[in-house]
């Protein structure tokens, strides 16, 4: 061998050997998870009964997230499915896996028209009164059970319609009222004073209209006293949702004062009516190119919300399932999508680092 030789292969070596120490330096930091480089919790939607099954998708959940809501198992209809008769056996599943993971459970949620059982609006239809009292009563019972154990909770679900500002003419409001929105804020307060209560709503980060009802309704509702203490944006977001108006957005939220929680975020690349099967099928394949400006829209939105809502008002950043393999979104709009940081092997995306690079800029 040669001087010429026997320096190229020097220069090699240590090439070789920096790069391996850099990859090794990003798998450690990546096997810390998300949660460790966030200033507020980092949650993610889960079913219950899938996680305990799933030990890879369990150590993914575990290193990444501190907070979990469950996707379905608290809504009325699995909590109630038939009349006089209540069903707590996931829940407390739930509440054990939180406890036993030291993550913040979130409750969602109480009452949403979505999940109203068939029995409770067949009963409500004949008797409207008597669903008033059902209401406070089925409110009660859940809150307090849960009082210590269920940090907050989305009080009510989703109730404006899907556009505009209109109040979704849900069986709730036909038969008590507007007002029972600001009585389900107060029954739940009675039953755990301590903890903290959302309205949360979807299209608000991009639907000026339905926002600016949302926030009128909030002051309505502070007005009256009523115990309202946080404002969950679900962020169910399309790439081709401006960034900017989801910045005003949430810029109009702070002044609320109210905690902000972005309570169920993913980031789709096809459209849809906000229907059940209502998917547009736009894209058939995830090029490389859709990936990094997928990943860029994730680094821009944990950015915004660290520097547009104030510390005090950040309850999290909350993910509505975290891979694609498990997302909503395609059982739901009848798409195939990949709105996740996750892909369908469970491998991180380029959204992943993405995100993780937004929790650690210094703003």
């Amino acid at each position: 061998m040669n001087y010429s030789q026997y320096f190229n292969s020097i220069v090699i070596i240590i090439t070789i050997s920096f790069l391996f120490s850099c990859n090794s330096g990003v798998k450690k930091e990546e096997l810390k998870g998300l949660k460790i480089y966030a200033d507020f919790p980092i949650g993610t939607a889960i079913k219950i009964n899938t996680l305990l099954k799933d030990t890879v998708l369990q150590k993914l959940q575990k290193k990444n997230f501190n907070s979990i809501t469950s996707a379905s198992d608290m809504k009325m209809n699995s909590i109630m499915p038939k009349e006089g008769v209540y069903s707590w056996k996931i829940v407390d599943s739930i509440v054990n896996y939180a406890q036993e993971n030291n993550q913040r459970l979130f409750g969602h949620n109480l009452i949403w028209h979505s999940s109203t059982p068939n029995w409770v609006q067949e009963k409500a239809s004949k008797d409207s009164l008597w669903l008033g009292v059902f209401m406070k009563e089925y409110i009660t019972n859940y809150v307090t059970r849960y009082k210590g154990k269920v940090a907050a909770w989305d009080v009510v679900n989703e109730g404006l319609e899907s556009h505009g500002g209109e109040v979704r003419k849900t069986i709730w409001y036909n038969a008590i009222g507007k007002d029972y929105i600001a009585k389900a804020f107060q029954y739940a307060h009675e039953a755990d004073p301590e903890a903290i209560l959302f309205y949360n709503d979807f299209n608000i980060e991009r639907d000026t209209l339905k926002l600016n009802s949302t926030l009128n309704m909030i002051k309505e509702l502070q007005a009256k006293g009523a115990p309202i203490s946080g404002l969950g944006f679900q962020m169910h977001i399309r790439m081709d949702t401006p960034d900017e108006v989801i910045a005003n957005s949430l810029k109009k939220a702070v002044e609320t004062g109210l905690q902000i929680h972005i309570s169920e975020l993913d980031i789709i690349f096809n459209k849809h009516d906000d229907t059940r099967e209502g998917g547009i099928q736009v894209y058939e394949n995830l090029t490389e190119e859709m990936r990094k400006e997928q990943a860029a829209k994730y680094k821009n939105l944990v950015k915004m919300y660290k520097s547009i809502v104030p510390k005090e008002q950040q309850y999290g950043i909350t993910f509505w399932d975290f891979t694609d393999r498990d997302t909503w979104i395609k059982g739901f709009f009848n798409i195939n999508d990949w709105p996740t940081i996750f892909d369908e092997n469970l491998k991180p995306k380029p959204a992943y680092f993405s995100f993780l690079e937004g929790l650690k800029e210094t703003l």
